[in-house]
């Protein structure tokens, strides 16, 4: 795309500042129910979606989780079988070696450090084998208390096209936007985009004329 497009793509919806907020208040406006995906019950259930999330879709993690956890209830449970019994039931999500590894020396780390419970600090979360912090900032996120912004593949792709980043690297990506955000909506945040980048602003073929946002949008074909 030339320089001086872009140039002036971005002169003419204004500075990201000022239109930040109205992109979260429209967006949420447009997805009152966005929200994660993941099916769970409580905190345990929670970290092991996420867990086992990487690298497959929310709608292969769900259909595996509705049976797995009918048989891992307490992290005792997921050190009570061997690695190849875990392996087999968590087969379906791929690289099931390493994610039962993971899972199997997280459970260890909850009952040694944590008495058995979920931690809820970013610092405390990351220490957790196979949590990173894209992992530990959805956790925090979905138990009320985020502190940080979930990044993506959408949000990353949809951040750069509403001109919020000119960032590659999804922790420079969290920084910019966090200097955005308004600090209640961080939780909120990332699923606008997700919804959005799911069900309008497709990587792509754009529906540039269905966008709730296309006129504060740098990139918009409208």
């Amino acid at each position: 795309m030339p320089r001086s497009y872009v140039h002036e793509a971005r002169r003419r919806v204004g500075p990201k500042r000022a239109r930040i907020v109205p992109i979260v208040e429209r967006l949420a406006a447009e997805y009152p129910e966005a929200t994660i995906a993941l099916r769970f019950r409580n905190e345990l259930e929670l970290l092991v979606s996420v867990m086992l999330s990487a690298q497959t879709t929310d709608v292969n993690v769900n259909r595996v989780t509705e049976r797995l956890f009918e048989k891992y209830k307490r992290p005792e449970d997921y050190l009570a079988v061997t690695q190849e019994e875990l392996e087999r039931d968590i087969f379906a999500t791929g690289f099931f070696r390493q994610k039962a590894r993971a899972l199997r020396a997280t459970m260890v780390m909850l009952l040694e450090e944590f008495g058995g419970r979920v931690p809820h600090s970013l610092e405390e979360l990351v220490r957790l084998p196979g949590v990173a912090r894209k992992t530990a900032n959805v956790v925090a996120a979905e138990l009320g208390d985020p502190q940080g912004i979930v990044v993506d593949t959408h949000v990353r792709r949809l951040s750069q096209r509403l001109g919020l980043t000119k960032q590659e690297d999804p922790v420079k990506i969290e920084r910019d936007l966090q200097r955005l955000v308004p600090r209640e909506r961080w939780g909120l945040f990332p699923h606008l985009l997700i919804w959005h980048g799911r069900r309008v602003c497709i990587a792509r073929a754009p529906r540039c004329e269905d966008c709730a946002v296309n006129d504060l949008c740098p990139a918009s074909r409208v």
